[in-house]
């Protein structure tokens, strides 16, 4: 019982996903990748923590 509720709730929750994305607005526009990210805030940088003393390398890590 427990096997088949958790398959149910599995699928559904894929076919939900699947449907939502199915009828999204932006899947029938071919504007250029700007104008889809035209709303979004500006990507802000990564922020890496560094341990105390530790020097900073350049190049690959």
């Amino acid at each position: 019982m427990v096997d088949i509720l958790a398959l149910a709730i599995s699928h559904g929750l894929l076919l939900l996903a699947a449907w939502r994305l199915l009828w999204r607005s932006d899947l029938d526009s071919e504007g250029t990748d700007s104008q889809a990210r035209s709303g979004r805030k500006p990507a802000t940088p990564m922020r890496v923590n560094r341990a105390a003393g530790e020097e900073e390398e350049h190049g690959d890590a």
